[in-house]
């Protein structure tokens, strides 16, 4: 007896369990990004309606070709002025279906690596500066009169002036505080003079806060 194959899921039935069991269940994404997935879809499919002339619901795998991705891409950048980053986005959502499409229809896989070949788009990504003394200063500001604004305000000073980490100054003791030389653990002190500003303001810090 022969034994009838199996029909691969349509085009249609294959989105439907990408959200409601891979992305939703399989994976447990957040609701902001399978927002953002359904969003990126949308708009996918309105730009494939007007492309190819068919519904949502007529649209095949075989339709996902890389020219219809780069023209939706293309479209997103220059019709929607979507920067490099959230066309990526855009991209990696459909990826992300077009993995998992794999998995459900075997048959398709060559066209499924067509589609997987459109490149993520490089972009220049910008150098972090750093402020100055003057910009650091007015970011740090001047405290106010309660007890919480001049601890936080000694805090930022400290890790401003010993470049420490927040971990660092998290992790510091009132006790490895000395007051009478202002010295500071070396981990945070680094290399510097114990006569620093460093270790001025460690001194400060616990002078004025370390029974509060």
């Amino acid at each position: 007896m022969n034994r009838r194959s199996k029909a691969p899921p349509s085009f249609a039935a294959l989105v439907q369990a990408w959200f409601a069991e891979y992305l939703t269940q399989q994976r447990a994404l957040s609701a902001h990004t399978i927002a953002a997935y359904r969003d990126s879809f949308v708009l996918f499919l309105e730009f494939a309606e007007a492309r190819l002339g068919k519904s949502p619901a007529m649209m095949t795998l075989a339709d996902m070709t890389p020219e219809l991705i780069m023209g939706f891409l293309d479209h997103l950048e220059r019709q929607r002025h979507n920067c490099v980053r959230s066309r990526n986005a855009r991209l990696a959502a459909l990826r992300s279906f077009l993995k998992f499409a794999a998995h459900r229809d075997v048959a398709s896989l060559h066209v499924i690596e067509c589609a997987l070949g459109v490149p993520v788009k490089r972009f220049e990504r910008p150098i972090l500066s750093y402020l100055s003394r003057e910009e650091m200063l007015a970011v740090i500001g001047k405290p106010d009169d309660s007890w919480l604004s001049q601890r936080d305000h000694a805090l930022f000073l400290l890790m401003y002036n010993t470049g420490a980490r927040v971990s660092e100054i998290i992790g510091a003791k009132v006790g490895d505080v000395v007051l009478d030389g202002g010295g500071l653990p070396a981990s945070i002190c680094a290399a510097k003079d114990e006569s620093s500003a460093a270790s001025r303001c460690g001194g400060q810090l616990r002078r004025r806060y370390g029974h509060g």
